[in-house]
């Protein structure tokens, strides 16, 4: 069977795995081994790992993470994979692959906050020249390239404020000065997007939200060319030993079989309850690639099959809201995280995010505030029937 010519679908359910030739289960095993039985001529350096070796040590290779692997590979349809024990080693990973003192990387302003404040370290401790931009202003991004430019990384829908880049249009900038553009695409997932397929050279997922889908597993996972990931499993993998756990491995896959279906469920719900919102007497601005309303809403229909869960809104007074909400609300969770099967939402002030997470200048500030007002509400819409969400929601605002 050619997994490559199979649905989406059947792919989130089959890739890469396969009953068991010795008992014939249906479900992959979970393989808690740390070490296996081996040839007696095998190396006991990393130095000479070859990814089609046997299994030696679980730091190197494990069976059920190369499972979860095969199967990021068919859905993003990419040529390899590495799995890590959290999005934020994948990020990591990626970075300290790429990139030494000297080099230029051009990052988006607004980006997931823990790769914001790495970067911020990278410039001061490693030397990188690290450059700031607007990733949906394309004469910034052209402007901020140059010969010793190496990376370009970007972040698309853009967390919290679900602003949107051009993969297309941004590949060819990058590429243009011989860089590598990186997606993160955590927010988009592959059922939305394929960073790969628009000309990105890498693609990044926190699999801790969409992917596994039910918010108890920390993983993530960086794909891109085999040559390149094959050095990003000997050089940084197995020597800095960001591994992820084969049971959580496991979780990841359970939770990518329903991927597909969950996300057309999530991007429903999410419709429907940011058009309440939008209707809403209480809320002053919604922001949903989904919505006509989004000010790249021509970019999403162009570059996202499906427009995700994510939802931001504002109200006058979003601190006040904050505590309102986390007192009344009864179905929707006040929580950080995201792309779980329960909706979740967390106040984020904008003060709070400029003066930690985005260090901007006062261009990218106002252009930050463009979209989140003094603070937004990042809401991750759930599955639960958009009609109860909804009466969640405007039985806590009536409280404002």
């Amino acid at each position: 069977m050619n997994k490559s010519e199979l649905g989406l679908q059947t792919r989130a359910v089959h890739a890469g795995e396969q009953p068991d030739p010795v008992t014939g289960a249906s479900s992959p095993n979970v393989v808690m081994s740390t070490t296996y039985v081996a040839d007696p001529d095998t190396t006991f350096s990393a130095e000479g790992f070859q990814e089609e070796a046997p299994h030696i040590y679980t730091r190197w290779s494990n069976p059920t993470l190369r499972q979860l692997e095969e199967k990021l590979c068919a859905l993003e349809e990419a040529e390899a994979c590495v799995v890590f024990a959290s999005g934020m080693a994948a990020i990591s990973a990626l970075m300290f692959h790429e990139l030494k003192p000297g080099d230029r990387l051009v990052i988006s302003d607004v980006t997931y906050a823990g790769a914001a404040e790495l970067v911020t370290d990278l410039k001061t401790s490693v030397g990188v020249d690290v450059v700031r931009v607007n990733m949906s202003d394309l004469e910034e991004v052209q402007e901020a390239v140059n010969e010793k430019t190496r990376l370009v990384y970007a972040e698309t829908p853009a967390n919290p404020i679900l602003r949107l880049t051009d993969i297309s249009a941004v590949a060819e900038i990058a590429h243009s000065v011989g860089a590598r553009l990186a997606v993160d695409s955590t927010f988009a997932t592959p059922i939305a997007t394929l960073p790969l397929e628009l000309g990105a050279d890498y693609v990044i997922h926190s699999l801790t939200k969409y992917l596994s889908g039910h918010g108890d597993t920390l993983g993530g996972a960086l794909l891109g060319p085999a040559a390149e990931l094959a050095r990003v499993r000997q050089r940084l993998l197995i020597h800095m030993g960001g591994i992820l756990s084969p049971f959580n491995a496991w979780l990841i896959m359970r939770g990518m079989a329903t991927l597909p279906l969950r996300m057309a469920a999530h991007q429903q719900t999410a419709t429907q309850t940011a058009k309440f919102l939008e209707g809403h007497p209480k809320v002053t601005r919604v922001v949903y690639p989904g919505l006509p309303s989004h000010p790249q809403h021509t970019l999403a229909s162009r570059q996202m099959r499906n427009y995700s869960g994510m939802v931001t809104f504002q109200v006058e007074d979003g601190a006040l809201a904050a505590r309102v909400l986390a007192k009344h609300l009864r179905i929707v969770h006040y929580a950080v995280s995201l792309g779980h099967h329960r909706s979740l939402v967390f106040y984020l002030p904008t003060s709070d995010m400029l003066a930690s997470s985005f260090p901007l200048n006062p261009a990218q500030a106002a252009d930050y505030r463009r979209y989140a007002g003094d603070g937004i509400f990042r809401f991750s819409v759930g599955i639960e029937d958009a009609e109860d969400i909804c009466a969640d929601l405007e039985q806590t605002l009536n409280y404002l």
